[in-house]
């Protein structure tokens, strides 16, 4: 398996953020996701913005982002999301080998 990370992404309502979580679980994309209500602000077209977002933190191999990208541009509802992606540089056996497990290798 390539190297465990972390994925982060905001969407717009729990409904998006949960079929977008639900279609990556589904597929074996990632190995869990974590959904937290959040209040963004953003620069956007020339004027400062505030929303109500859901932001989706989700573990899975390094070499299946590409994947999921294309799934979420599919799914995502906003003109402009962030799909950021964050390394793991420690993560503990049994972890390591439940994530190698439960995603495409």
């Amino acid at each position: 398996m390539s190297n465990p990370v972390e994925l982060v992404l905001t969407c717009g309502s729990w409904q998006e953020a949960q079929k977008i979580a639900d279609s990556l679980l589904e597929q074996k994309l990632i190995a869990c996701v974590e959904m937290l209500d959040v209040t963004s602000r953003f620069a956007w077209k020339q004027s400062i913005e505030e929303n109500k977002e859901v932001k989706l933190i989700m573990t899975t191999a390094e070499h299946l982002y590409d994947h999921i990208e294309t799934e979420v541009k599919k799914l995502h509802s906003y003109e402009t999301f962030v799909l950021q992606q964050i390394p793991i540089t420690h993560l503990n056996q049994a972890a390591h080998d439940w994530l190698a497990e439960v995603t495409k290798n």
